[in-house]
């Protein structure tokens, strides 16, 4: 099943909340209420930070301070964040080819109980990784989200080579973690191949269908502060984005789990793979899940206000 991951951002320079709030929206300073304040410059109310620093903090400055401002940013290092998304991934990877192992042997290959609980495991590793390092890397856990953020710009794209191969190396250490823990007879069922009757065009499809929704919602939910309601932002913005997350992930491992597995993540892929020499219609879910989040996020791009 699939992880994927958030991005964060924040505006106005006025804020001393980590960049992560994304309950930013342009909001008129309590002093300008009562009038004769002085306006806040051009551009500034909507500005977006990009979401390759998820992690800055900021002291609170008056208007006009943004040169001090900028002095007094802490940006986590490159080698943290990196380290953020190989924990992330890992437990999320494992979490996910445990449950499927355990399912498996319990309940038969294929069960519905089985699927549902693939599909519930998944979501609520995203809602507890999210929440833990979301601050540090901005928790992408999937090499697609990565690349989709880095051609959006939410992501410097000397950084999405290096999250991409920590997402992956803890992909592989999660796979192996999961076949020697529990000695599965048929490790071949934590690989995400199409179900038998499935062809590689209808996969295809479905991989880039499903990858699409889940970066499209990710893209609103985590990288536009307009998308998000004044009123629920106030106190559980963080919060309800892992949700809004978690769910998509749940909901679409419930969709495509009787026809690709589904993955849409490479990093998944390669990791259960290698553990099991598994790599059937490998290049499905190398291809299909990159396509599909980039679409998602320049979908959202064209139609967010």
């Amino acid at each position: 099943m699939a992880e994927t991951v958030v991005v964060m951002s924040s505006n106005d320079e006025n804020q001393s909340q980590v960049a992560i709030d994304l309950c930013s929206t342009p909001t008129v300073d309590r002093s300008q209420r009562g009038g004769g304040a002085t306006p806040r410059s051009p551009g500034v109310s909507k500005a977006v930070v990009p979401v390759e620093s998820p992690e800055k903090m900021t002291s609170k400055s008056q208007p006009g301070d943004r040169d001090q401002q900028q002095e007094r940013v802490k940006e986590v290092p490159l080698v943290k964040k990196v380290a953020a998304e190989f924990i992330g991934t890992l437990i999320l990877v494992f979490t996910v080819l445990s449950t499927i192992l355990t399912n498996t042997q319990h309940n038969g290959s294929g069960s519905g109980e089985t699927l549902l609980a693939v599909a519930a495991a998944a979501g609520l590793a995203v809602v507890a990784v999210v929440l833990s390092v979301v601050h540090i890397s901005g928790s992408h856990l999937n090499p697609a989200v990565s690349l989709a953020m880095a051609a959006f710009g939410h992501l410097p794209p000397s950084h999405a080579l290096p999250y991409a191969a920590a997402q992956t190396l803890a992909s592989l250490a999660a796979a192996f973690l999961a076949r020697g823990v529990f000695r599965p007879p048929i490790p071949a069922v934590m690989a995400t191949v199409p179900v038998a009757g499935v062809g590689a065009g209808e996969a295809f499809v479905v991989e880039v269908a499903l990858t699409f929704v889940l970066v499209f919602v990710i893209t609103a939910v985590a990288t536009d502060p307009t998308s998000a309601s004044e009123d629920y932002c106030k106190f559980f913005s963080k919060e309800l984005i892992a949700i809004a997350i978690a769910s998509a992930i749940m909901m679409n491992a419930l969709v495509g789990g009787r026809s690709t597995g589904p993955s849409m993540n490479p990093a998944r892929t390669i990791g259960a793979a290698v553990a099991t020499g598994e790599y059937s219609q490998m290049w499905i879910y190398l291809v299909a899940p990159p396509l599909g989040a980039i679409v998602g996020a320049g979908t959202y791009t064209l139609i967010k206000p």
